[in-house]
Parts: C-alpha cells; structure tokens; sequence
C-alpha cells in the first residue's frame, strides 16, 4: 500500500490526499475489495472534472489503468469486450483500421470505457442515439462482497441503469461489452454554419440536424446585445470512400492520431479575463469569412481537438478551473440560455471555450445528466466571484427544471443536487440493495450527501 498521494480531477479543483492501489489483475482488484472494510473508489483516467473521481478521509483509491486488455471481439455484431481500464483511444487506434468507430464519444478520448459507462456520457450524436449506455450490452460488475455481478438492459436490469449513471457507486465495473459503430473512412464530411446570433443558432440546429449524425456549436459567451449567442455549428457525418480526395482514397480507413503538443507549464493567473477571452472570441468568430464552409476532415480534428494540446488543463494556472455544464428541458432552453449568459457576463468570469448541443435520444441510466433540450458547456477559471455565480447558476437550471452535469461539478449543494436529479431515491434503494456499508464512496458523494 502506498502513502497518501495527491490526486485532482481535470479541472485541478479541488485536491484530496488518498492512499492509492494500481493492480494488475482483477484478482488483486477483489482482494483489495474484500479487505479491511474501508471505503474504496475506482479511478480511470482522472479526466472527470471535480470530485467525482476523488475520494476523501479513509480508504482507497484503486487506479484501474492497468486493467486495460481487450478481451474479444464479435465483427459480426460488433461487439467489443474490455476491461474497464482501456481508454477510448486504444479502442480508436486499434479498430478504426478495421472499420468500426466508437458509438458514443466526448470530447476527449483520454477517458477509459469503465470512466465512460459509469457517467452514461454523451456526445455530438445524443440528439439521435442517446448516451453510451444505449450500447453498452453487459457489464461485469465487482460489487461489496467481492463477488462479480453480471448485468445489462435484459440481466440484473435494475442495477444495470443505476450502474451506467452511478459514478462508480454500486461497485467496480471491470469489464464491458460494447457495440461499436461500422464506418467506411476515417473521415467526417464536415459543415460549418455560422450563426449571428441565438435565434439564428436554434434555426440552424433545426434545420440541419436531420442531415448530420453529428452536431455541436461553439458560442461566444461574452457576445451580448444583438449578437448575443452568436456561434459557429458544426454538423458532421461519416464520409464514404467517393468523397475523399483521391490520396486518402487509397487507404479511406488510414487513421494517424494527432500527436500531442504538450503544453509545459502553467499559465500565470489572469492571463485568461474578460479582455483577452473577448478578443479571442471575436478573432474565432471571425476567422470563417463565409456563413457555410463545407470539408472533409479527420475524425481527430472534429471530435478531439483538444486532445492535440496535452495538459491544456495548464492554461487556468495553479489555481485550475471549474467546468460548468447544465442541459435545460426543450421549452426552458432558449430563454434559460439567455439568462445564463447573461449572468456570466455580468460576473466578469470568462470561458474561451463555451459548447452548445442539442440532446434528445434515448433515455439512460437513473442519474444520467441528458434529458431534450440543450446543453451549455463552460470553461470558467477559479477566481474571486466563481461560487456566488454558480450559485446563481444552479439555481437559475433547477428553477427551470434542467440540471447539472456530475462528471464536471464540483460546487452543487445537497439540496439543489436532489432537485435536479428526482429519480435519485430510486437510485438509492438500488445502492442500498448492493452496497448497504457504503463501501464504495467518494468526495463527491460526502458533499452531494449520497448516502444509502
């Protein structure tokens, strides 16, 4: 057993000390289950924001990055068995060759599959297919009493729905069975919109959806008055062979990585303010002279273009960021995103990266963030003024009857957290069912006051 290390979300807020196991079998992995008793929670990658991934006080934090084989694979159905530990990216580097691509993906692919069924996570595609766990189909499940529950939509179906959206609180998911999605390039036919402002954004996202599997927006969020909302939309789809350039048609499935760039050091405080995201914001709006741009592009371009910078996390300093991310009901949506921009320029916090998206597939787990509508990511450093503005935040989303995203939090209050998410008691008497010490716990669920 290690001494206690310091351990963070991706948004480096806040930081705990926890003692800390990496093993390299799932045997080990039930021996440190059915040890001493003491709190344990599972940690992939490390790349949900706050304390969801953390935990406090006493017990263990059992790192899962070493539990990364890929077990089978169905190219019949599709289907992918994993353990839990393997991160998107291995999967995307090793299938997308073989002409299979993930079915559901963030924004990242440095998150590991256990990490990403156990927050149901969406992505550009949700508006259609609804979150991952719409195709996950089983899951292997290391629960309290050391014993290895197997569950999905038709087997153990209760624990299943609470497990994809229970952040690691009903056990340790160690392995799963994913249907992956075929595709014939490794290339998205991208179109860019620009919108001049949110009523122009919501007409473009109605009438070019239908055509795209794939959308999202990004938006100014200190544009105000008449360009209140403006933004750049992107929609895309996998393209087919006859649409590639006649290099890349040679080998349409040719996949090569972005390769990191990484950024070496921490921005001083304040770099990022009002004024420099400001201009930022108005060069990036800029840079696309024409309303409609039409390309081919790679799939690391469209879905990761973040992951090109490794620890882009550095840019908000020592003092790290919080990550902001609601989804509001369909008829809430337009004027709960106005009054939420409004608010944050009015607070002086500013987010260079602010993403729109429609969500509206499939239902998910018991405490899955989607429902229909949109959601509003932001990026907001950790500065004087961060928590009376969430505050506000928070309450302006419940009031609306929209909620907050778990795997970005790090602010929500008790109360307001059981406001947002009324099937939580559902949820609990589940956990209390599998887990009826509380053994697997977290910071996260100490300030949310989960508790069987």
């Amino acid at each position: 057993m290690s001494e206690p290390t310091s351990l963070s979300g991706w948004g480096r807020y806040p930081t705990v000390e926890s003692r800390v196991d990496r093993p390299e079998k799932r045997s080990a992995l039930r021996s440190r289950v059915e040890g001493d008793g003491e709190p344990v929670l599972a940690r992939g990658a490390g790349r949900s924001y706050g304390d969801a991934a953390l935990l406090d006080g006493s017990g263990t934090t059992v790192l899962t990055d070493r539990l990364n084989r890929m077990l089978a694979f169905d190219s019949n159905t599709g289907v992918l068995r994993a353990e839990a530990g393997v991160r998107l990216r291995e999967i995307l580097e090793t299938f997308v060759s073989r002409g299979w691509f993930l079915p559901v993906t963030p924004g990242t692919k440095e998150v590991t599959l256990g990490g990403a069924v156990a927050f149901d996570i969406h992505g550009k595609n949700h508006h259609r297919d609804g979150g991952i766990s719409n195709f996950v189909r089983e899951i292997e499940l290391l629960t309290a009493d050391g014993k290895t529950v197997t569950c999905g939509p038709k087997q153990n179906e209760e624990l299943f729905w609470a497990t994809v959206s229970g952040a690691g609180l009903t056990g340790i998911i160690t392995e799963v069975a994913l249907e992956l999605r075929p595709i014939e390039t490794a290339h998205v036919a991208e179109r860019i919109l620009k919108a001049q402002d949110l009523d122009d954004a919501f007409a473009l996202f109605k009438e070019h959806e239908p055509d795209y599997l794939y959308s999202v927006a990004w938006i100014d969020c200190l544009a105000s008055g008449g360009s209140l909302g403006r933004s750049h939309l992107m929609f895309g789809r996998h393209a087919t062979p006859d649409e590639l350039p006649a290099k890349q048609r040679r080998d349409p499935l040719g996949y090569e990585p972005d390769h990191l760039a990484r950024l070496p050091f921490d921005l001083p405080e304040g770099v990022l303010n009002e004024y420099t995201v400001k201009a930022f914001n108005q060069l990036f709006y800029a840079r696309q002279r024409t309303r409609d741009k039409q390309e081919v592009v790679g799939i690391d371009p469209f879905f990761y273009p973040l992951d090109a910078i490794g620890d882009w996390n550095r840019m908000y300093g020592e003092s790290g960021f919080v990550q902001f991310q609601c989804v509001l009901p369909m008829d809430e949506s337009y004027d709960g995103l106005k009054e939420i921009l409004s608010q944050v320029q009015e607070s002086g916090l500013a987010s260079f990266l602010a993403v729109l998206k429609r969500m509206g597939g499939p239902d998910g787990g018991l405490l899955t963030f989607p429902m229909k509508g949109y959601t509003l990511a932001l990026d907001i450093p950790r500065r004087d003024g961060l928590e009376p503005l969430l505050r506000d935040l928070h309450e302006t989303v419940a009031r609306r009857g929209g909620r907050v995203y778990l795997a970005k939090d790090a602010y929500l209050r008790p109360g307001t957290f059981r406001e947002m998410y009324p099937a939580l008691e559902e949820w609990l008497a589940v956990k209390r069912g599998v887990d009826p010490e509380n053994r697997f716990t977290s910071a996260q669920a100490h300030r949310l006051g989960i508790e069987p």
